[in-house]
């Protein structure tokens, strides 16, 4: 349950102000929140959480403890880098209005962003993989429905950068204490 829990709570708080977030928030303001949107953005939030789980698990459990705890430390190093990058989005021009067009886009989005990279490290880690899949589908969905909801137009007015910067230092810092552990463990 710890798993799915401290997944759920950071996927859904490093993907606040994320790149995937904010395009669907951008073709939420644009579409006029269509239902269908909020779909396409929920079903690539819960796929991409599940291919990343997957193959979190199914590489540690391939590898030695040592050499997978690295795999851990690297992928958070990983996402806390990633969260050091602005979002930036250019305006649309023509919005349009397939939603298998705009799911590839958010899908490959998602692949490479913090949120993604921590479901991977949390899975290579789970005793029980199902539990990372849900807790970062879950909360990959939440952050999704949100931009979704408030648009970018209401999201522009928060500091979310701010934040991101904060939980990037958070994950560096994590990611060097388990790769020092790892590194050097006595076993």
């Amino acid at each position: 349950m710890d798993a799915f829990m401290f997944t759920l709570l950071l996927t859904f708080i490093i993907a606040l102000g994320g790149r995937d977030q904010m395009i669907i928030a951008q073709f939420s303001d644009e579409l006029e929140r269509t239902t269908g949107l909020l779909l396409v953005g929920m079903a690539c939030a819960a796929a991409s959480a599940a291919a990343m789980a997957y193959a979190g698990w199914t590489i540690a459990a391939m590898l030695p403890t040592r050499a997978a705890n690295m795999l851990v430390a690297i992928a958070l190093a990983f996402a806390g880098l990633e969260l050091f990058w602005r979002v930036k989005l250019k305006p649309m021009k023509e919005p349009t209005r397939s939603y298998v067009a705009i799911g590839v886009v958010i899908f490959l989005r998602q692949f490479g962003d913090a949120a993604r990279f921590v479901v991977f490290a949390f899975a290579a880690q789970a005793v029980y993989p199902v539990l990372t899949i849900a807790g970062g589908a879950l909360g990959g969905m939440a952050a999704i429905a949100l931009g979704w909801a408030v648009g970018k137009n209401t999201l522009d007015r928060y500091p979310l950068f701010l934040g991101r910067l904060f939980f990037g230092g958070c994950l560096l810092v994590a990611a060097l204490f388990l790769g020092l552990n790892a590194r050097f463990a006595v076993m």
